[in-house]
């Protein structure tokens, strides 16, 4: 894997083609799908080939690079070359800042890439599958999961967090802030999971992960998570009954903007990143043992019409 960090030149010039204002999942999915025509044996069929396997891992180790490379790219700075030397983790903070971090900082980083690498079939790895199923090559079937995970009911849930803490402003407001979005049937973000009744168990790790960083460290951090804290309270006054509690999402973006200091755009790249690992475990499954995916619907439109003949 360390040896595979590399990005391919034209990869990068066609990322400086790009508008710098587009969103790091657009430009991340764009990417992944080009590295298919640097390996054109990646064959669905052949899915325990040298060839295949190295085309596995090559999109895992060159998520990392793609992300941080665009991160500076989009701001007009040349990408930080990556170290063969670095773990994943570090690899990845010091080819973002320029700077080797700190090995706290690199084992909290390393954490996060854990938790999201992998949680059974949700809505990308799903993508991941269908796609695969119809005998696709692993970097279209792994550009559909970046697709998929860029949504704001997936991937990007973590950004839409900060921005509604942002928008309660204080702790006290929260409450008022909370009973208005139920009042409205608005989504309260960072709330609710499909598979958890309870508390997401990689929400409560997040937590704890911050608080005991802060702890050890003396780091000070914003009114979010204070304000992250009350609205965690207050949902789980009003909403407990129905099984809603924090998932995922509702820590990961403050650790990310608080402790790491990453802009809110690349939180999703980031996930992306870790989920790599999954998808790419997923891809070589499916087609190992394919079938294709083939749903089917009940229609319930209009019966037989007269055709109008003139």
């Amino acid at each position: 894997m360390h040896q595979r960090y590399e990005v391919k030149r034209n990869i990068r010039q066609m990322m400086w083609a790009l508008p710098a204002t587009g969103h790091p999942m657009n430009v991340l999915q764009t990417a992944i799908a080009a590295m298919a025509t640097f390996y054109p044996g990646a064959d669905a069929k052949s899915p325990d080939s040298d060839y295949t396997r190295s085309a596995l891992t090559k999109i895992i180790a060159n998520m990392s690079t793609l992300v941080a490379a665009w991160a500076r790219i989009s701001t007009g700075y040349d990408p930080v070359p990556p170290s063969k030397e670095m773990s994943y983790a570090q690899n990845f903070l010091y080819m973002s800042f320029g700077a080797e971090p700190d090995d706290e900082i690199v084992k909290l980083f390393d954490a996060c890439l854990i938790l999201h690498a992998e949680h059974t079939i949700n809505a990308s790895t799903f993508s991941t599958m269908v796609t695969a199923s119809t005998l696709a090559n692993p970097f279209a079937s792994v550009s559909a999961a970046v697709g998929t995970l860029a949504g704001s009911l997936h991937g990007g849930a973590n950004e839409d967090v900060l921005d509604m803490l942002d928008d309660i402003g204080a702790p006290n407001k929260a409450k008022a802030y909370i009973e208005n979005r139920l009042k409205n049937k608005i989504t309260i973000m960072g709330m609710g999971h499909r598979e958890y009744k309870t508390k997401d168990p990689r929400a409560s790790i997040l937590q704890k992960m911050i608080e005991n960083y802060v702890a050890k460290s003396g780091h000070q951090l914003s009114k979010r998570f204070e304000i992250a804290l009350e609205v965690e309270r207050v949902c789980e006054e009003l909403l407990a009954h129905k099984g809603v509690y924090p998932n995922v999402d509702f820590y990961s973006g403050i650790l990310y903007s608080e402790i790491f200091k990453i802009p809110k755009q690349h939180f999703t790249p980031i996930f992306a990143m870790a989920r790599s690992a999954g998808w790419t475990a997923h891809w070589h499954e499916q087609v190992a043992h394919n079938r294709i995916f083939r749903p089917t619907q009940i229609y319930t439109g209009a019966d037989f019409r007269q055709y109008p003949q003139k």
